[in-house]
């Protein structure tokens, strides 16, 4: 079947699509139905089921007699070392694990917050809390003690388990001390801290509270699975909310099961035995869904990276592990792939590798623009696939799904709505647009297995985030149009369509315009605020390395671009050139605290940014331009 036979098969019978799903699944007791429709709009799949995911990412694979194929594979170009761990190896070691905390006293639906660094262990404290039915939450090491502190208050766990540091290009992130300090702040205590002491450096272990890694699971009996509910939490996973207090994001176990070993087959084309990367860190959703449970779960060889897209020592780093390992599929971010672009636009890197086995490379988390997608086609000959999904989704909403049938690509769009998402355009009454219409972007209740079912401990916020301003849909919080031939346009989040005297227009769209001027490697568009037309906008230019033309120039021929490509009616003046843009680790734009800077409104440190010093650099380019406006 092609991909208009899948989803008009979903369409047509979503009960028994997902029923044949779950077939792919290891159940202790299989489920008597797909969907739990009883507490509508709070809906639940599989619920009735009893599951391991732990099983189903390591044991069955073993059982099977895969337990000599590497499961993980270590990447680290910042400590110089590479390690491969087998499926039985991996199994040993998380059973280990999970026996050691069960014999602490962490029991089903207990909750372990994971604070540690892109190495295995990550992984495998990840799976030993599976293992026994504990729920974790991960936090991105190095986090700031504060915002730990919040998710302590909030998932109120037993146990942590981190690490003694993380390791920068540089620099060495001091985990332990952040940890101690937001134990300090945090009116929750857990019980007892485990800390992987890396040989980089080694903590300061607090009596009676803190064990090492090893120490902890010496003579420990190994813990077998323990199977739980369909509706049993996986995880929690915060993202920020815009009330500065986290939205700790609910994932039920048998829905996450069945959609992520979906979706590995059918977007990414990758099955058993195949070798898959997807470049992002264990404390973001792609983590969770895509470095560890989604390949482990497929039987795939997974790599986790400790390093940048540069500086790693180079620009050729993602090339030279995608030789080494001969991937299938590659996963990572736009901002990933413009940094390269920067240091190489001609590709010169790409060039010293033999890429034979990489058949697609995959982009997700923000939206991918035309020019770095034509660079990948160009430069590395394989499809290039823009796919949109959310933290709260847990796996993609809309993608090409290489592994049904390769659709022509249409760069700029992310191609077709996934079996299980009903996506619709509508304007602010709620009504759908037509073809083209720009519009916010909802998806019809209810939503596929492996989404978020609630928030944690906040059903009252969840209705209120996602549910209240269209009745019947989920508010994806961005804003697009669908083509006539039904293919997907994200332009912005809908906090970034501005009102440009009276006309509704995308910043999404006049980025894609700047970055299509050869100079320009990187770019954001804000809107700010204006007296005469309610908001006006304005561009931050990064150029190209080894770009030495004068600025005025640069600026000028971006400027008369928006104008010939969008219109006068875009009033694009002002635009200026910066080094770098401020970003959130997992590389989205910081747009909104650049537009309160520029309207000379209060704003605060965002929890997630990658380097605050960049907002100085910004306020100061504000400046020269005259913003904040008297």
């Amino acid at each position: 079947m092609g991909y208009k036979e899948v989803y008009s098969a979903w369409q047509a019978d979503p009960e028994k699509f997902w029923m044949d799903a779950a077939e792919k699944i290891d159940w202790d007791e299989k489920p008597s139905k797909a969907l739990f429709d009883g507490n509508a709009p709070l809906y639940e799949w599989f619920s009735d089921g009893m599951v391991n995911t732990c099983w189903n990412a390591v044991d069955r694979h073993v059982e099977e007699g895969r337990g000599d194929q590497i499961a993980i594979m270590h990447e680290s170009p910042i400590t110089h070392s590479t390690k491969g761990i087998t499926y039985k190896e991996l199994q040993t070691r998380v059973a280990s694990l999970a026996g050691a905390l069960k014999m602490r006293g962490v029991e089903k639906g207990d909750r372990v917050i994971i604070y540690m660094p892109m190495i295995p262990e990550a992984l495998e404290a990840m799976l030993a809390c599976a293992r026994i039915g504990a729920v974790h939450s991960v936090v991105f090491g190095g986090f700031a003690a504060h915002e730990l502190a919040v998710r302590i208050d909030d998932c109120t766990p037993k146990a942590i388990i981190a690490a003694s540091c993380g390791l920068e290009p540089g620099r060495t992130v001091h985990y332990k001390p952040l940890l101690d300090e937001a134990i300090e702040q945090a009116e929750h205590k857990p019980e007892f801290c485990v800390i992987f002491q890396r040989e980089q450096e080694v903590a300061k272990l607090i009596e009676g509270r803190d064990f090492s890694w090893h120490g902890f699971q010496y003579g420990v009996k190994p813990a077998d699975c323990v199977p739980v509910e369909g509706n049993h939490p996986a995880y929690i996973l915060y993202t920020s909310g815009t009330t500065g207090q986290p939205k700790g994001v609910v994932r039920h176990t048998g829905g996450h099961l069945v959609a992520l070993q979906w979706s590995m087959k059918n977007i990414y084309n990758i099955e058993a035995g195949d070798r898959f990367w997807a470049a992002s860190d264990v404390g973001w959703v792609v983590g969770h869904s895509y470095i560890c449970y989604g390949p482990l779960i497929a039987g795939a060889t997974t790599v986790v990276f400790e390093g940048k897209p540069i500086g790693t020592p180079h620009p050729g780093v993602f090339w030279r592990i995608i030789q080494n390992n001969r991937i299938k599929s590659f996963f990572t971010a736009p901002t990933a792939l413009r940094a390269i672009k920067r240091e190489d636009p001609n590709g010169e890197w790409i060039k010293r590798y033999a890429l034979h086995d990489l058949q697609a490379l995959y982009l997700a988390g923000e939206r991918a623009d035309p020019a770095t997608v034509e660079w990948a086609q160009k430069h590395l000959g394989v499809p290039v696939v823009d796919h949109w999904w959310q933290t709260e989704t847990g796996w993609a909403i809309a993608a090409n799904p290489i592994g049904i049938e390769e659709l022509p690509t249409k760069v700029g769009s992310p191609s077709v709505p996934m079996p299980g998402y009903d996506i619709q355009v509508l304007d602010e009454g709620g009504h759908p647009v037509g073809a083209g219409q720009l519009g916010a972007i909802a998806i019809k209740l209810p939503l596929p297995p492996g989404t978020l079912p609630t928030l944690w401990n906040a059903e009252a916020r969840f209705k209120k985030a996602y549910l209240e301003q269209f009745p019947g849909y989920y508010e994806t919080g961005d804003a697009g149009y669908v083509d006539e031939d039904g293919y997907l346009y994200i332009m912005a989040r809908t906090d970034d369509v501005i009102n440009v005297a009276g006309h509704r227009l995308s910043t999404g769209a006049m980025e894609e315009v700047l970055a299509g001027h050869p100079d320009v490697a990187e770019c954001a568009v804000i809107g700010v605020a204006d007296e005469l037309k309610g908001q006006t906008p304005l561009g931050f230019l990064c150029l190209s390395s080894g770009c030495n033309r004068p600025h005025e120039e640069i600026v000028k021929e971006c400027v008369s671009r928006v104008r010939e490509q969008i219109g006068p009616v875009a009033a694009f003046k002002l635009a200026t050139v910066v080094d770098r843009l401020p970003k959130t680790r997992s590389g989205k734009i910081l747009r909104a605290t650049m537009v309160k800077i520029a309207d000379g409104q209060e704003w605060k440190m965002p929890a997630t940014i990658d380097d605050p010093a960049i907002l100085d650099e910004i306020t100061e380019a504000l400046k020269g331009l005259g913003y904040p406006r008297k």
